[in-house]
């Protein structure tokens, strides 16, 4: 299968292209370079060598146009990532993740390329699945900043203020986006859907967690939690940890995504013309953030993490999903766990480091 891979020299988006050469696929990878994430170009980002590579901006129509000549189907990374420094990001987010889709999708309808597997989030859920005792499942509203400084971190319950119990939030959760980039993901897969229902394209959504593993930029804002606390270590410090460590997380393997992207590519075909298909995609194992820093400190031979109490208003508390239906439908299983993959992440180098925009 010929297929065009945008963002395809980021970091999930080259471990995506080393699975579908390794597959047997051709690639073509379309990619910005933009400096917050590639500072140094390509200096640092390991692609097969048979992969087809075109310097160019995903917003722009004719470049995109001539990318899709000769593709079966699309494979969707590029995006602008993580939770930003303020609203002032809140432009770019747009640009990048929402118009920069629709573009892609413009010139897929006039190409006639009618497969798209799209890079999502589980940011889109939100505050995730909480139960409570007496009112059953519920949605915390926003968190006040006034809790959040006096280091209540956990959202009550929005009827009888009593303590959540939080779980697991299915692909039918309702979508709650509590931040610029978590409301862009979203946007991405409803025009996707829009998109497949106009031209009776197929689209698979996979609804990505904590991603890391080998090849995460670093010293950055944008970058993952993960990259954050490893940055720090490389430098000698102790990983700074927000609010009190006990928010709940997924955190899978890069290596893992990279399979669930070509086991749904080769899957989207099959799916009826005209239908959108999302898939949650994470490692099914929940641990804190405060596990995360603790293992990595441990694996590096570093200092011990420091919890700070320190917050972000954009941040949820836990957000952790049921991948089972990707494992149902499309037989995906990971195969790196936690504690292996945290000690090869350690030991692993990271990119080069970005100059802010």
């Amino acid at each position: 299968m010929e297929i065009l891979l945008t963002g395809g020299a980021g970091f999930i988006g080259s471990a995506v292209a080393d699975r579908l050469v390794r597959a047997g696929h051709r690639v073509r990878v379309l990619d910005a370079l933009l400096p917050a994430v590639h500072p140094d170009g390509l200096a640092g980002v390991t692609l097969p060598a048979e992969v087809e590579f075109v310097h160019g901006d995903v917003r722009d129509p004719a470049t995109v146009e001539q990318a899709l000549r000769g593709v079966d189907a699309v494979c969707h990374q590029a995006a602008m990532v993580g939770l930003g420094l303020d609203l002032d990001d809140a432009p770019d987010y747009v640009s990048c993740n929402e118009l920069g889709t629709a573009v892609l999708l413009a010139a897929m309808a006039r190409g006639g390329v009618r497969r798209l597997v799209l890079a999502g989030s589980m940011v889109v859920y939100g505050e995730g699945r909480y139960e409570c005792a007496e009112h059953g499942p519920v949605l915390p509203g926003p968190r006040a900043e006034r809790e959040l400084r006096a280091g209540r971190f956990e959202p009550p319950c929005p009827h009888c203020g009593a303590a959540l119990r939080p779980g697991l939030a299915g692909e039918q959760a309702p979508p709650d986006p509590r931040n610029v980039y978590a409301v862009t993901k979203l946007a991405q897969e409803q025009l996707a859907a829009a998109w497949a229902r106009a031209c009776g394209g197929r689209v698979i959504s996979l609804r990505y967690h904590n991603v890391y593993g080998p090849g995460m930029p670093r010293d950055t804002p944008y970058a993952g939690v993960a990259s954050i606390f490893r940055s720090a270590l490389a430098a000698g410090r102790p990983p700074r940890v927000f609010e009190d460590g006990g928010q709940r997380r997924d955190f899978v393997h890069v290596r893992d995504v990279a399979a669930a992207n070509e086991l749904a590519l080769r899957a989207v075909g099959e799916r009826p013309a005209g239908s959108s298909r999302v898939y949650n995609t994470g490692s099914g194992t929940v641990h804190t953030v405060g596990d995360l820093a603790v293992a990595l400190a441990a694996a590096c031979g570093g200092p011990a993490p420091v919890v700070t109490g320190e917050y972000r208003l954009g941040d949820v508390r836990h957000i952790t999903a049921d991948s089972g239906l990707l494992r149902a439908e499309l037989g995906w299983r990971p195969a790196v766990c936690f504690e292996d993959g945290v000690a090869q992440f350690a030991a692993a180098a990271l990119r080069g480091a970005a100059r802010l925009p």
